[in-house]
C-alpha cells in the first residue's frame, strides 16, 4: 500500500522503486492512494495512467477526487479506481473493488472521514452495510481522514472483520503500525509519496505565505528530492489475517 502520490514527481520517483519493492516483498497486489497524483491537486485520467503503468493494480482516492471535470465519467468507466463509499447515493464511480486473483478475490473499500472532513455518510455505519454484502474474506480498507482518534476508532471497530486498514490523507507516516489482537494489520497513516522539501507535497513559499498572510494561494507542487512512503501487509491465505505489517519509507 502506497501514501498519497504526490504530482509527477511522486509519480516518477514511484515509478523508479516499485519494481524493486513488488520483488524484494514478493507482492501480489499494489494498492496507491492516488488523488492527488495530477500535477497542481487532484487527481486525472492522465495521471491514473501513469500509475497503473506503473505497476500499481489498484487506485483509492480521497476527498479531492472530483476535483477535475474529466473524473466523473473516468470513474465509471474504470473499474480499478475507486472514491470513497460514504459519498452520497448517485456519486459517479463506486467505494468497492473485488479484485480477482485467481486463486482468491481481494475486497477493497474506500473509506473517507467526517471528523475535520467534508459531511459524508457515517463511515462506519456505511462500512457495516458493505461487509454484509461482502463474501471474499480478504477485505483492505483504505481510510482517507484527518483525526487519528476517528481512524484509530474504526480500526478497534473492524478488528477481525477486516484483513487490513491503512490510513491515507494527512501525508505525514505514522510509526504505530501493528498487528491488532484478532488479526487486523494497521497503521493511522501511509504518509506521503511526492517531494521532500515540501509541505505535503506543495512548495513550501507558497504554504507559508497562506499560513502568514491568511491569503489565497495558488499551490503548486515541490520539485527535487523524493520519498515514498507506503507499507506491505503480509496476510495468510487461509485464514485471511494479516501476520506482519512492515513500514516502507525511503529517501534515496
Amino acid at each position: 500500500a502506497i501514501g498519497d502520490v504526490v504530482g509527477l514527481a511522486g509519480t516518477e520517483y514511484l515509478a523508479s522503486h516499485l519494481p524493486a519493492i513488488k520483488k524484494m516483498y514478493g507482492v501480489d497486489i499494489t494498492i496507491a492512494n492516488g488523488e492527488n497524483s495530477a500535477e497542481g491537486n487532484g487527481i486525472s485520467p492522465h495521471s491514473a495512467e501513469r500509475l497503473f503503468n506503473l505497476g500499481v493494480d489498484i487506485i483509492t482516492t480521497g476527498n479531492h477526487v472530483f476535483r477535475r471535470k474529466e473524473i466523473p465519467d473516468y470513474l465509471e468507466e474504470t473499474p480499478n479506481i475507486i472514491r470513497p463509499a460514504n459519498y452520497p447515493k448517485g456519486a459517479p464511480g463506486t467505494g468497492v473493488l473485488l479484485f480477482d486473483m485467481g486463486r482468491y478475490q481481494l475486497c477493497v473499500i474506500n473509506l473517507m472521514g467526517c471528523v475535520f472532513m467534508d459531511a459524508l455518510d457515517n463511515p462506519f455505519t456505511v462500512v457495516d452495510q458493505i461487509l454484509q454484502e461482502i463474501t471474499t474474506p480478504f477485505i483492505v480498507v483504505d481510510f482517507h481522514a484527518e483525526a487519528t482518534s476517528e481512524k484509530i476508532a474504526l480500526a478497534h471497530y473492524l478488528d477481525g472483520r477486516v484483513s487490513a486498514l491503512f490510513g491515507t490523507h494527512t501525508h505525514v507516516q505514522t510509526a504505530d503500525e501493528r498487528v491488532f489482537p484478532k488479526g487486523m494489520g494497521y497503521i493511522t497513516d501511509l504518509g506521503m509519496t511526492g517531494p521532500l522539501h515540501s509541505v505535503l507535497g506543495v512548495r513550501p513559499e507558497l504554504a507559508i505565505y497562506k499560513f502568514k498572510t491568511h491569503m489565497p494561494a495558488r499551490f503548486e507542487n515541490a520539485q527535487g528530492e523524493c520519498m515514498i512512503n507506503g507499507a506491505v501487509f503480509t496476510i495468510h491465505d487461509k485464514t485471511a489475517k494479516c501476520e506482519r505489517i512492515e513500514r516502507i519509507n525511503i529517501t534515496k
